[in-house]
């Protein structure tokens, strides 16, 4: 109970730390906090790392060269996370976590791990590929595209998801003392997740066209004016895409385990 305690007591400085830092806003902060709490009450300091590795290395990424990333406007949200995003990436590993805790069956953990590996190699992707030199190519049609838009892949991109998936899958091998077969799964599945979170982006996620200077943009008004839906879902936003994307590799994870 005490470490439980310790660990929780980190959490909350480090949730106000990045609060201070603009990674967080206010209700991103509290959002970690008890995201963090339930990884370390089910997985203990083990948990926390791969959370930890997870939204340090996806924050340094998203203020990388961030004023070369003019594609923001496109979005409905910025650099710092609000409470639906650290949910979208953080709310299933911390189910999962609570899960384990009352069971102590290693397959929580697998997907625990397996949807951490495929937040980090979406948000590496989005990120570093941002920086691409040539425009993505869209999968729906292969036609080239405005960086930003969801459902469009670039190579560069492409090798950060795999990057991204495999720094989680060696650090949970390491924590969880996961053999090569399993380590290899978490990669393998990390990576899928970022796949599915693209088919997704493509087919369901919304996008809107401003009524205004016609732009294409993810958020639902622009320019002061509601945006006009043209493809996709209203409630398939880029955060219900990203939970989707990690729920669903971490069952088929778990399913193969």
């Amino acid at each position: 109970m005490s470490n439980t305690v310790i660990l929780a007591l980190f959490v909350v400085a480090a949730a106000i730390l990045a609060f201070l830092s603009h990674s967080l806003s206010k209700s991103g902060a509290l959002a970690s906090v008890l995201t963090g709490i339930a990884i370390a009450a089910g997985t203990g300091l083990e948990g926390l790392i791969l959370l930890g590795a997870f939204f340090v290395s996806s924050s340094l990424w998203s203020k990388y060269r961030a004023g070369e990333k003019a594609f923001a406007d496109k979005h409905e949200k910025g650099s710092r996370r609000d409470w639906k995003q650290v949910l979208a990436n953080g709310g299933i590993p911390a189910c999962l976590a609570l899960v384990h805790y009352y069971t102590h069956d290693p397959v929580w953990i697998v997907g625990l791990s397996i949807a951490f590996a495929a937040a980090n190699a979406d948000t590496w992707a989005s990120e570093i590929g941002s920086l691409s030199k040539t425009q993505p190519v869209l999968i729906r049609n292969f036609q080239r595209v405005e960086k930003g838009t969801s459902g469009a892949v670039t190579v560069k991109g492409t090798v950060a998801a795999l990057c991204g998936s495999l720094l989680i899958a060696i650090l949970a091998a390491c924590l969880f003392q996961f053999d090569f077969t399993l380590a290899l799964l978490v990669f393998l599945l990390g990576f899928t997740g970022n796949l599915i979170d693209t088919l997704l982006g493509a087919y369901l996620q919304a996008a809107y066209q401003c009524t205004h200077c016609r732009s294409v943009i993810e958020k639902n008004s622009h320019c002061g004016k509601q945006a006009q839906l043209i493809k996709g879902f209203r409630l398939f936003d880029n955060d219900a895409v990203n939970f989707l994307s990690c729920l669903i590799a971490a069952a088929a994870g778990m399913l193969l385990y």
